[in-house]
């Protein structure tokens, strides 16, 4: 195997997981966040305000996995 393929490889893997990962974790924080705001629904603000900031934080590692897989393909 050559160095490309190897980067290549680690690309693929770095991606599957960087995407994998803040997926599942954004569908729990949306399922959590629903049952919550389902259970009592006049603190459906708070719930929602700090579901939005889960989410930015869970889908802020996807961009993170983005970011050192476009490192490692050009460096």
């Amino acid at each position: 195997m050559d160095i490309n393929s190897i980067k290549l490889i680690a690309i693929a893997s770095i991606m599957a997981i960087g995407v994998i990962a803040p997926a599942i974790a954004i569908g729990m924080i949306g399922s959590k966040s629903a049952e919550a705001i389902g259970r009592n629904p006049e603190a459906s603000s708070k719930v929602q305000t700090a579901m939005i900031l889960a989410l930015a934080f869970a889908e802020a590692i996807a961009i993170y996995a983005l970011v050192v897989s476009l490192i490692i393909k050009f460096v």
